[in-house]
């Protein structure tokens, strides 16, 4: 059953990188044994020695960059390995595609979505694998009837003929999770599944966890969510630099010990934020309101941010901050008394506008709504800002070079080059990307809505750095996050959001996490701070 997220009284005799069996256990359903992997010049994991243990959910975590998800796409026939080789009960296996692991009972659910979002949930759940009746047509209402009974299992009323593009993204993830759990699966792979989910989905999604554990279901569990990967894991293996550092049984771990072995320095260096001045009022918002059916997404929200300040948003999902942000980006229609940036008044309401304004967001979904996939690195930095970077109205290759390579290095994102896809890079380096475009825009406010989603504590702490740095040189910095330790660790103020409206503004010094977990459930609305 899931653990309380604090227990565990260390780690003495857990195993390190000889990949000795760190404690006596259930058997190991599946091995990848000393599995290495190269991308050109660039080694991704190196003499990797993983188990997965029957019955279990085996939690697997490092830093992005660490090999990961390298491994799982190896696990489920979606790379082949350089060297090494893949045990499934004791005996040697190739998966050379997707549908081969599957027909071995592996199944995956992607960190990234990759659903359709034109066709319906039930054609979602069933892509690829269609039923068919005796006039081999396809069985639409049995499909139907099994996507619902699939969608009932994680407690969703969702009608399974809804568009899944019409379905908010953790809904979305929550099909994603469905499509899997429909298949005849032994061993899943869950690569941060929670990433999008609110705190009552993530109960629901363990409670499914928990039941597929007493079926024997074996679960590999990718996580940069320390607490959640404590409270549901078994044994833990860690990652880093493409090598094993560290495994051991989950109780015998606490979370310190894990963040140590992850990033090579203590827990407590991580989310910080020294005392800082802030100047004066740099984006002011009056009476803004997004509407909605049948009550107002954003609900008369008013508030600023000074220059050289860090505001954190918090709130449970659904309190509007999302729908803040993008409205204050030109990205959902509204209504405002005043929006002001340096005391320029909004006019325009297109995105071009805001960003003459001065505002710049990077959105929750970088994949969906942060980068152009199947572009470099260097057209992903530049897309906001080529129309400086021609002459005579053509491009300068050169000059778009010379700036993309800058970005690069002053934000220092590990690429293979500035004209690598840049899908091939892990999600914190992604992420630094589409900050990188951001900033590129030279924006007085910076709007960072979950910043740190679906990256590793190593990661995070690269872009707190950056966040850190950008306030100490004048900028406003707004950004909204649903972990407590960053919202408390790096914001100078905190406004929380509930039922689109703000119903707290609180300096450092006094927020304390049952003020903001009272007021993120509260519906009274309280005084904004001068």
């Amino acid at each position: 059953m899931t653990r309380d997220a604090n227990d565990g009284p260390g780690v003495p005799g857990s195993a390190d990188a000889s990949g000795a069996d760190p404690a006596e256990g259930p058997p190991a359903v599946l091995v990848a044994e000393e599995i290495s992997k190269s991308y050109g010049g660039v080694r991704a994991l190196r003499g990797v020695t993983f188990k997965a243990r029957t019955g279990a959910v085996n939690v697997l975590v490092g830093e992005n960059g660490a090999g990961k998800s390298t491994l799982m796409k190896i696990l489920s026939g979606a790379e082949q390995p350089t060297s090494g080789r893949i045990l499934l009960d004791g005996e040697p296996v190739e998966f050379r595609t997707p549908r081969e692991a599957m027909a071995y009972g592996i199944g995956i659910i992607h960190q990234e979505l990759s659903l359709f979002p034109n066709l319906s949930v039930t054609d979602n759940i069933f892509a690829g694998r269609e039923l068919h009746n005796r006039a081999h047509l396809t069985s639409v209402a049995e499909q139907r009837r099994q996507a619902r009974a699939a969608l009932a299992r994680l407690r969703q009323d969702i009608d399974p003929d809804t568009l899944v593009g019409d379905l908010p993204i953790g809904t979305q993830q929550l099909v994603e999770i469905a499509r899997v759990l429909s298949q005849d699966v032994r061993i899943l792979i869950m690569d941060e599944p929670t990433s999008a989910l609110s705190n009552a989905e993530v109960d629901v999604l363990f409670d499914v966890m928990d039941d597929l554990r007493t079926q024997n279901v074996t679960i590999i569990y990718i996580s940069h969510k320390l607490d959640e990967f404590r409270r549901i894991g078994d044994y833990v293996t860690v990652l880093r630099d493409g090598g094993l550092v560290a495994e051991a049984p989950m109780s015998r771990t606490d979370t310190a010990w894990i963040v140590q072995q992850m990033v090579g320095r203590s827990q407590e260096s991580l989310f910080t934020r020294p005392e800082s001045e802030a100047e004066g009022v740099l984006l002011e918002v009056e009476g803004l309101t997004v509407p909605g059916n049948p009550t107002p997404l954003v609900d008369d929200v008013s508030f600023h941010v000074k220059a050289g300040e860090i505001v954190g948003i918090y709130g449970l999902m659904g309190a509007g901050r999302t729908e803040l942000m993008e409205a204050l980006m030109g990205l959902r229609r509204h209504t405002a008394t005043a929006i002001r940036v340096d005391g320029g008044q909004a006019g325009d309401d297109r995105v071009s506008g805001r960003l003459a304004l001065g505002l710049a967001l990077v959105p929750e979904d970088r994949q969906r709504d942060g980068l152009v996939q199947p572009l470099s690195v260097r057209a992903n930095v530049l897309l906001s800002t080529l129309s400086r970077l021609t002459r005579h109205l053509f491009l300068s290759p050169a000059r778009e070079r010379r700036v993309a390579t800058e970005q690069v290095k002053d934000l220092q994102i590990k690429v293979p080059g500035v004209d690598a896809q840049v899908t091939q890079l892990s999600g914190g380096n992604q992420q630094k990307v589409v900050l990188a475009r951001a900033l590129l825009t030279d924006p007085k406010v910076l709007l960072l809505d979950e910043p740190t989603r679906g990256i590793d504590v190593g990661a995070k702490t690269e872009i707190f750095r950056i966040m850190s740095g950008l306030a100490d040189n004048g900028l406003g910095v707004l950004f909204v996050s649903s972990e407590l330790a960053e919202v408390m660790g790096m914001s100078d103020r905190i406004l929380v959001m509930a039922r689109g409206r703000i119903t707290a503004d609180l300096p450092r010094a006094e927020a304390t996490e049952e003020r903001l977990v009272g007021a993120s459930a509260s519906t009274t609305v309280m005084k904004v701070n001068p």
